[in-house]
């Protein structure tokens, strides 16, 4: 019988990527956390790939590039405790339109300090910031968090600009966990056409 697959935010968005994600490609983890999608970007581009990753908390990065050693992962990221709507001061300006696949969780970081978290200017200015960097046919994925903690005024904000964006250019799915109560996880992919 084969294992059944989880179909839990992360692991959801994991396999969304995977199809648009090649050996060599270079991507971005807009808000690092503790590593999961870094290290999973990482495992995606290959030796020859790169990846940048993006988080305001030091601990964070701490973790993250831990855990990439750990993985023997070090030499395919650059890592940066800045926050994600600065990241193209950071990703090499030769990478605009060459980006296969954007990664973002918007909330707080999961283990740390709730009152820390993303907010919807900060947010809005790094999604407009990674859509440049996108390549056509790249994708970012937004895990949107809200409620009780982070409330709804990122969230709106997020969605209001997504609906706007032209449909010519680019492709947006908004998906949801219908059936599951207390504002679950709102998964969303931008594609670049």
């Amino acid at each position: 019988m084969k294992d059944r697959k989880r179909y839990q935010i992360t692991e959801y968005c994991h396999h969304f990527l995977g199809e648009y994600i090649e050996e060599g490609d270079c991507c971005i983890d807009a808000t690092c956390g503790n590593g999961n999608d870094t290290e999973f970007l990482c495992r995606m581009v290959g030796p020859g790939g790169l990846v940048y990753g993006f988080d305001i908390q030091e601990q964070a990065v701490i973790r993250t590039r831990q855990r990439l050693c750990d993985a023997g992962f070090s030499e395919r990221v650059r890592l940066y405790c800045a926050g994600h709507e600065h990241m193209a001061e950071y990703v090499k300006e030769n990478a605009a339109g060459k980006v296969a696949a954007i990664m973002f969780n918007f909330g707080y970081l999961p283990g740390g300090d709730h009152s820390v978290a993303t907010r919807a200017e900060t947010s809005l200015a790094a999604v407009k910031a990674g859509l440049v960097f996108l390549k056509p046919g790249g994708v970012m994925s937004l895990c949107i968090y809200s409620g009780g903690d982070t409330g709804y005024e990122e969230r709106d904000a997020l969605l209001s600009f997504l609906r706007e964006l032209d449909p010519k250019e680019w492709l947006v799915l908004a998906c949801s966990y219908f059936n599951r109560k207390n504002d679950p996880p709102l998964p969303v992919f931008v594609i670049r056409l």
